[in-house]
């Protein structure tokens, strides 16, 4: 898919937002990935994911046993990742504000693909590969829909995704959204 595809169907299904957001990260940006947005439209969603497959599959990272995802945005990513490439599917959540897997353990030897749908910093990327890595596990890749860093995220890993963004982003105390009055939106992630 062609960069002006993608964006069409991110901003056609909603998911693409203008404004004055405040990002997990606490940066400020004007413009945010909702990606529960686009998963209303599961044939988009899954059109997307299939694309995002095709260039894990192209790049032959390695075998692969399974994709985790964490909760909550990365689940739905995660788990059409997996069905594309036919592997496995399982999924860390926060546990007393910690990312943990509660449902699922990490099988030792096993070689993951770490998915998400979206990444500025990279933090629940970094925490998911962690848990990987503490329970025996092998990290091979991780695929994100969308790469808010512009490829400046960086795992030790190849990183795959199927849009590369450069959205503006301000620490609070810069931002001239803040400064110009406009309302801060906490969108969620």
């Amino acid at each position: 898919m062609q960069a002006h595809e993608i964006l069409h169907d991110l901003e056609a299904t909603g998911a693409l937002l203008n404004g004055h957001f405040e990002l997990r990260s606490k940066l400020h940006s004007n413009r945010f990935f909702q990606c529960a947005l686009l998963q209303r439209h599961p044939r988009v969603f899954a059109r997307l994911c299939t694309a995002l497959a095709a260039k894990v599959e192209a790049a032959n990272p390695g075998p692969l046993d399974c994709v985790i995802a964490p909760a909550l945005g990365g689940i739905v990513a995660g788990h059409e990742l997996a069905r594309c490439l036919d592997l496995r599917s399982v999924f860390a959540e926060k546990q007393d504000g910690v990312l943990a897997m509660r449902r699922f353990a990490i099988e030792p030897g096993a070689r993951y693909l770490v998915a998400e749908d979206v990444v500025t910093r990279g933090g629940r990327v970094d925490e998911t590969i962690a848990l990987v890595r503490q329970g025996g596990g092998t990290v091979v890749a991780v695929a994100v829909l969308i790469d808010r860093s512009a490829g400046q995220a960086a795992f030790g890993v190849p990183l795959f995704s199927l849009l590369e963004m450069a959205p503006e982003v301000w620490q609070p105390g810069h931002c001239p959204l803040c400064r110009a009055g406009a309302p801060l939106v906490h969108p969620g992630s």
